[in-house]
């Protein structure tokens, strides 16, 4: 093995130089947004900082996830945006119109299908992420997710949505 290869881990030049070139633009782009003007010192010091942050936390980041299907994944974008919309507007009807006593506060376990972690984070960002809902904890063994339900009627009720709405779509984009 050549020295280069030895130090590098394997990698190619330009993948030590730029190990995550969307993650460059999105840490330029960021900085950017911070400083809320345009200035050739600004975009030096953004891409100095893109370049280097990625070089520096390369060594931490894991192969890349396989992804079977990248239509789906904007189709589950999509109805994820969609859920997030229409949840809002759900627990702000909640919390104006409900009182509290009458709200049907649950925790639920959901057993999961999903075995890859990745799958597994975004199945409990996505439930975080929509309003009413909060994932809390995995379980050691990885197999379920506790769940803080707002308004939840029935729990097997929640589990089934979660599980279909969500879980399913993921299980068709991650192996």
């Amino acid at each position: 093995m050549s020295r280069n290869s030895a130090a590098g881990g394997g990698r190619s030049r330009a993948a030590r130089w730029l190990p995550h070139p969307l993650l460059t633009l999105v840490l330029v782009a960021l900085w950017m947004l911070l400083l809320n003007s345009f200035s050739v010192g600004g975009l030096l010091v953004g891409l100095g900082l893109g370049l280097l942050i990625p070089i520096a936390t390369s060594d931490f980041w894991p192969g890349r996830p396989p992804v079977r299907a990248y239509r789906k994944v904007l189709s589950y974008s999509a109805l994820v945006l969609w859920d997030v919309i229409v949840a809002n507007l759900q627990v702000a009807r909640l919390i104006l119109f409900r009182r509290n006593e009458r709200l049907r506060v649950r925790w639920v376990a959901l057993p999961l299908e999903l075995r890859s972690p990745e799958a597994i984070t975004m199945l409990a960002g996505t439930i975080t992420m929509t309003p009413g809902t909060v994932s809390c904890d995995l379980s050691a063994d990885g197999r379920s997710l506790l769940v803080h339900c707002l308004d939840a009627p029935d729990a097997e009720d929640a589990v089934r949505q979660m599980k279909e709405r969500y879980e399913a779509r993921l299980k068709e984009i991650f192996p």
